[in-house]
């Protein structure tokens, strides 16, 4: 009794300490409509019951879920006991119960619940299964991240859980509060394509768990495509013995390599119908739909080359060893359509989903152009064009899906020749599809690449790991509003919602994966969830550290470009750089070395911006309290300092775009870099370089080193020739030096610095003049092409 009555004030007194020390108190993401903060806790700990209905199932194993999680990552043994048998305690001031109560207010939707904590109870209120599950995520975010471990004592249990006297068992606290909430949006999506890169059961689980924490409700899985065909169907067994190989893969990016290089190695993956139905019930588990995609009319290639006879052409087709979009498609003969709804028959066999994904998207119509069954189908339907003929092919399918009782999903251009009477549209190109779509009431699910394309970069391409191109960081995605601003109240109510798209040509791996996936779907989660109202971007920020750690309990390889701090530099009068750095608010300690070694804590720490005398590879990350937040600088950021650096200059020959003629991007001492299908830092020109250099003072000079883009696969080619003169007064030019290149050079894409040396000499102004090839080379992919020179940072010694 003494022990106990010692562990109650010593309790007490941690408990005032940790109310007193907590800033963050409520870390919920996606955050709720509404929430009320409250004082005190309430103490989960062996003494705390959770209270459920043993007569409703499905809050019986919700209720069972939370307590095994609780019992498993902690050690306390939580008991649920059945509501139905035991008086109610709620007039007991010494209770301590987590009760389940069903809720008649219909208000809240299938979705909507109320939590309501307080230092005696925590009561979950929701009309539907569905409601309890989303109050029980929401008490995890509630409790410490470590709740959410596979093992106990896998990782600190954070500021908020209470360590007890060695004999007993450790408690928890749960900050105290009232919560009412329902989502935004009926439809929170993901996607996951396993096409192009195939993802394991165990994974595709993982990511449902994940899912569901951030209370997202339908799982989009892209099962089909020119790469692969990923799902077995019993009818059409050459779709998994064929159709599921490759015999090689592209290495690098699309335009890394010209000629393009391939791995060697074959591919070979592909879901059993046994697999599938294992992951629609573990979603079912998590209150996930899961929608397959089975591409058509066009990504058909791996249907192709299992059944020739499905095409246009007598073939032969291979399954595509490489991404982009292809001209072979489905030809709309009967024996297609016959083949088609087979396929799906037996998906909808495997799916309960409502929804039936069929694509639609990137369907090529030159096959159907030259075909001549083709145009006699066109001149009998009375179809005006090949957008037509995707109507019709569309249509039909839709027709059979909706005899079925399911609905179609296609990509926006199933709008091209006439939307399909059922169909819902996806629209991923922009916005528009989708406002057209819902203009013409029918549903819209808003998936804009800009916004929602999770295989984008999401920093610094020269740090960042091979992704498809464009950037899209956590802020931007956090940004977007599904539901466009021009549409009427009448239009508005077809937007269901909107999802995030993981397309898997650059993602090889789950560690991969999870990187481009996390954080930034945690933004989508609070896009799709949270009244618009109550989006703050810099309150989701404050966040997200907390949730940072749930996610590292969870295992989750997320990437923490969050707290990556960002370099500018520029020229100063005297020659110099300034490398100012800007860090975010919740990671103030930037430390960087110019050794070229990684950053620690010892390093130097940010204060100022600091001057570049020379040049200077730049590794930057930033820590708290010694320990990193961002990842670890793995490749330096150069910054190039010459007699040329913050010097004018005129360009003779204008470049491609509105840039002045006079500016500093040539000489700023800033590199150019390539990721994905964004270039920065380079000047392009259709013809020559003629750039005349200002150096201001007749300086002794003996060395120009130019940097030129090679990205053959755009038609960039290294110059035929370099000529370097040199004059005191910008009239008279003397010639210094003359300079052949390989302008055929292949290989991979790169920035080459060419050094171009000559005898010292005196000298104010420096002319360059880089020959342009004027055609591609042979040898090259688009030989006798008009080439294009790239230009990158101009160095004089």
């Amino acid at each position: 009794m003494l022990t106990r009555l010692l562990f109650i004030a010593a309790l007490s007194l941690q408990l005032l300490s940790a109310h007193c020390q907590s800033t963050d108190r409520y870390t919920i993401i996606p955050r709720p409509a509404q929430l009320e903060p409250r004082v005190g806790e309430f103490i989960v700990s062996q003494h705390t019951t959770v209270m459920v209905p043993f007569a409703q199932a499905d809050l019986k194993a919700i209720a069972e879920s939370f307590a095994q999680q609780i019992n498993h990552s902690t050690g306390i043994s939580l008991m649920v006991r059945n509501l139905d048998k035991t008086p109610q305690s709620g007039q007991n001031a010494r209770a301590n119960l987590i009760q389940f109560l069903p809720l008649r207010d219909t208000t809240m939707g299938d979705e909507g619940y109320h939590l309501d904590v307080t230092p005696q109870f925590v009561t979950i209120e929701a009309a539907s299964p569905k409601g309890f599950f989303y109050a029980v995520q929401t008490l995890y975010q509630l409790l410490p991240p470590a709740v959410l471990g596979k093992e106990r004592g896998a990782s600190s249990m954070g500021s908020l859980i209470v360590p007890a006297p060695s004999s007993l068992p450790p408690v928890l606290l749960i900050p105290a509060c009232r919560i009412q909430d329902k989502p935004r949006y009926s439809y929170r999506g993901m996607n996951l394509d396993v096409s192009r890169h195939f993802f394991s059961v165990a994974f595709i689980k993982k990511y449902l768990d994940l899912m569901a924490l951030h209370k997202f409700n339908n799982f989009h899985w892209h099962l089909t495509d020119d790469q692969g065909w990923r799902i077995e169907i019993k009818k059409y067994p050459k779709l998994t013995q064929i159709g599921s190989r490759r015999r090689e893969t592209l290495v690098g990016h699309y335009d890394d390599f010209d000629p393009q290089v391939f791995d060697g190695k074959p591919y070979n993956e592909f879901y059993t119908q046994d697999e599938i139905r294992d992951v629609v019930r573990y979603a079912a588990t998590k209150y996930i739909n899961v929608i397959p995609e089975i591409e058509l009319p066009g990504h058909a290639l791996a249907a192709l080359a299992s059944y020739p006879e499905l095409a246009c052409t007598t073939g032969p087709y291979q399954v595509a060893t490489k991404w982009g979009v292809f001209d072979d498609v489905f030809c709309p003969t009967e024996k297609t359509f016959t083949f088609l709804q087979d396929v799906l028959t037996e998906v909808m066999e495997l799916f309960p989903s409502k929804y039936i994904h069929i694509g639609g998207d990137e369907c090529p119509k030159t096959v159907w152009h030259k075909s001549v069954f083709c145009q006699q189908l066109m001149k009998r339907e009375k179809l005006k064009n090949e957008n037509q003929l995707q109507s019709y092919i569309i249509t039909r399918i839709d027709k059979f899906v909706t005899s079925k009782g399911r609905r179609i999903i296609g990509w926006d251009e199933i709008l091209q020749g006439g939307l399909s009477p059922n169909a819902t549209v996806m629209s991923w190109r922009g916005i528009n599809g989708g406002i057209e779509a819902a203009k013409q009431h029918h549903d819209v699910i808003m998936t804009p690449g800009q916004f929602c394309y999770l295989n984008f970069y999401q920093g610094d391409i020269a740090q960042e790991p091979t992704a498809f191109g464009g950037s899209l960081p956590i802020a931007k995605v956090y940004s977007y509003d599904p539901t466009p601003a021009n549409l009427s109240p009448t239009e508005a109510v077809y937007i269901l919602g909107a999802q995030g798209n993981v397309w898997t040509e650059y993602i090889a791996t789950p560690d991969q994966a999870e990187y481009m996936i996390w954080p930034r779907a945690a933004a989508m989660a609070e896009v799709v969830w949270t009244p618009l109202a109550l989006k703050n971007y810099d309150d989701f920020a404050r966040r997200l550290p907390t949730h940072f750690e749930r996610l590292s309990n969870l295992n989750v390889n997320y990437a923490r470009t969050f707290y990556d701090a960002l370099p500018a530099a520029k020229p100063t009068p005297d020659g110099r750089v300034e490398v100012t750095l800007s860090p975010s608010n919740l990671s103030p300690e930037i430390h960087y070395t110019l050794d070229g070694s990684i950053p620690s804590g010892e390093s130097p720490r940010y204060e100022n911006p600091f001057m570049l005398a020379r040049s200077t590879k730049v590794r930057i990350a930033t820590f708290q309290n010694g320990k990193p937040l961002s990842q670890l600088a793995k490749i330096d950021k150069e910054y190039l300092v010459s007699k040329a650096t913050g010097k004018s200059y005129t360009l003779l020959n204008a470049p491609i775009g509105s840039r002045p003629d006079r500016n500093y991007s040539l000489t700023d001492g800033t590199t150019g870099g390539i990721g994905g299908y964004e270039i920065a830092g380079v000047v392009a020109f259709k013809n020559d370089l003629n750039a005349v250099i200002d150096l201001g003072k007749p300086e002794l000079v003996e060395s120009v080193r130019i940097g030129f883009l090679k990205y053959t696969a755009k038609n960039i080619c290294l110059p035929k020739q370099v000529e370097i003169s040199i004059s005191e007064d910008g009239k008279i030019f003397k010639p210094a030096l003359t300079a052949r290149t390989n302008a055929a050079e292949s290989g991979k894409r790169a920035v080459v610095r060419l050094p171009f040396d000559f005898t010292a000499t005196t000298a104010r102004y420096i002319r360059i003049i880089a020959r342009n090839v004027g055609r591609v080379p042979a040898g090259l992919r688009y030989p006798g092409k008009p080439a294009q020179l790239g230009v990158d940072e101009i160095e004089v010694r």
